[in-house]
């Protein structure tokens, strides 16, 4: 080989590293991101409602969206997408995503509540401004097809955003007074543990599948929509979080396919704990049956190897009573007795 050639390899090799140092240096600086946190609530705020998902048509459902908002002694506002009948249930994710970045971009609103869940969240990603997003950053509050949202906004656009009911929800028992508590103040939520009975049957029963205790960012959502983001920018990260599961209406097998995939993708390997919420209607349903787990054997199948505190049935999803639970905040688990503990403030000060 002639010199000349000698230092052109040498030059290429050289840009190579120079290539893979600054490339790992922007993960790191990824890693180490500031979270941004929003602002708190006052009394007389403007907040925007959103459909991002399936859409809202009923008078009905309109108006006991707008009575919760007003319960909280805040002024609910529309986008201007919100009423419109492009494809009734199935307007385009275009046009829903412009609503999310209207109420952003808007000065005026806030916090944005989500209506409902349903379906359709993930097509609108693409579409989302993160730019707008991360500039105004506020508060976001929503669940199950929502999740979505959460996993691309905390990653892309670095903004903590709540997972908790959305304006549709039962709101039983406290699910009003702690999501309010977690709007209005800059104090962490505390304690989060599923309410006492004197009832021989608890209907509410939670179960310790590994014992421990850990420490951790809080972050997760629903099974279903988690899944379907693999393999896309939007893929989870659990790297040392305390990470939250929740489903509703899926037989064991289905349970079981989810949770292989993120226990073959290594989304296991690396988490400080696991919380997996109780889940309504998810037993054997097809005939003959395809799996002969019920779901409390299912998860003691796939869960009891990952050597990890976790535990089941706490109410943070598809259930009347909702604890709403901010995501990449600090956050104690404590598997043996069956509770969450919130030790870092969702807001910060108004």
């Amino acid at each position: 080989m002639n010199r000349r050639n000698l230092i052109k390899l040498a030059g290429i090799s050289i840009a190579a590293q120079l290539s893979n140092i600054k490339l790992a240096r922007s993960m790191e600086l990824y890693n180490q991101k500031q979270i941004i946190k929003p602002t708190a609530l006052k009394e007389g705020d403007t907040v925007g409602i959103i459909s991002p998902a399936t859409a809202v048509t009923s008078p009905e459902d309109i108006e006991q969206a707008t009575s919760v908002v007003k319960l909280m002694n805040l002024k609910p506002i529309f986008p201007k997408n919100f009423f419109s009948k492009e494809g009734y249930k199935t307007r385009s994710p275009k046009l829903r995503a412009d609503d999310v970045n209207e109420m952003f971009a808007n000065q005026d609103v806030k916090a944005i509540f989500c209506i409902r869940g349903g379906y359709g969240s993930g097509g609108i990603l693409p579409f989302l401004d993160y730019k707008i997003i991360q500039n105004n950053p506020k508060i976001f509050v929503g669940y199950s097809d929502i999740t979505a949202m959460h996993l691309a906004i905390n990653k892309i656009a670095g903004l903590s955003t709540l997972h908790g009911a959305v304006l549709l929800s039962d709101f039983e028992g406290n699910t009003f007074d702690l999501l309010k508590k977690t709007l209005f103040t800059n104090e962490p939520l505390g304690v989060i543990a599923n309410p006492t009975t004197n009832s021989i049957k608890n209907e509410n029963q939670t179960r310790t599948i590994i014992s421990g205790s850990a420490r951790g960012q809080l972050f997760g959502g629903n099974l279903s929509l988690i899944v379907s983001l693999m393999g896309t920018k939007y893929e989870i990260d659990t790297d040392n979080k305390i990470l939250f599961l929740e489903d509703v209406g899926e037989e064991p097998y289905r349970i079981d396919r989810m949770l292989t995939q993120l226990k073959l993708a290594g989304k296991f390997d690396n988490i400080a704990g696991l919380v997996f919420g109780k889940c309504q209607d998810c037993s054997q349903k097809s005939v003959p049956a395809i799996w002969d787990y019920s779901l409390a054997e299912l998860l003691d199948f796939q869960l009891k190897d990952i050597n990890k505190p976790v535990f089941y049935g706490l109410l943070i999803g598809h259930t009347s009573i909702q604890y709403p639970l901010p995501l990449n905040v600090e956050a104690n688990l404590d598997a043996d007795k069956m509770n969450l503990t919130i030790v870092e403030s969702f807001c910060e000060n108004s």
